[in-house]
């Protein structure tokens, strides 16, 4: 079975990337840190911060995901602060082997590219196996109404998903084979 995290990267208790990030946990059963709670501190390399409960929480389920998503909005051309600063309390050993899957939301236009970009770099540089296939989602692709994704996101969302699922899949039988030999 694939343990799957969903981390909203967005500070704002009411966003869209809010809602996407609670859409996916609950129609994939993923696990969910939602950084508008987890109330993290700024990042500063101090061992001390080690000992706090919310990078503590932030921690244990980066490493025990199989795979993860990452979710951002588009802050100026950017990926949040407060995912950057979340994924700063982390290391390469908690992404080792771990396929990774990206989406950014915008307000509409041009925007989302950017923070898919940034995202990108930063899970590499994590040494994550982040995978291709991205998606940006903008103001049309959410149906606000009912605090929910359109039927084409969803299907989109759905690809993404199983994409993610047989990266983790392989990537477990092949370090399970691995330990064989």
């Amino acid at each position: 079975m694939n343990k799957l995290l969903v981390i909203n990267g967005s500070p704002r208790k009411n966003g869209r990337t809010k809602e996407l990030a609670k859409y996916i946990s609950k129609t994939y059963d993923t696990d969910l840190i939602d950084l508008s709670e987890l109330n993290l501190p700024v990042f500063n390399g101090e061992d001390a911060q080690d000992d706090l409960q919310s990078v503590i929480t932030l921690k244990q389920s980066v490493l025990h995901a199989d795979a993860i998503i990452l979710t951002s909005p588009d802050y100026h051309g950017g990926m949040s602060g407060a995912l950057k600063n979340a994924l700063d309390f982390l290391d390469s050993s908690y992404f080792k082997n771990k396929p990774v899957s990206l989406l950014a939301v915008c307000g509409g236009g041009k925007g989302g590219v950017n923070p898919l970009n940034q995202m990108r770099i930063v899970a590499r540089a994590l040494y994550a196996n982040v995978l291709p296939k991205q998606l940006v989602l903008d103001p049309s692709n959410f149906d606000s109404k009912n605090k929910s994704i359109v039927d084409s996101s969803a299907l989109s969302i759905s690809e993404m998903i199983r994409e993610l699922k047989i990266h983790s899949k392989i990537s477990k039988q092949l370090l399970a084979e691995e330990a064989w030999e």
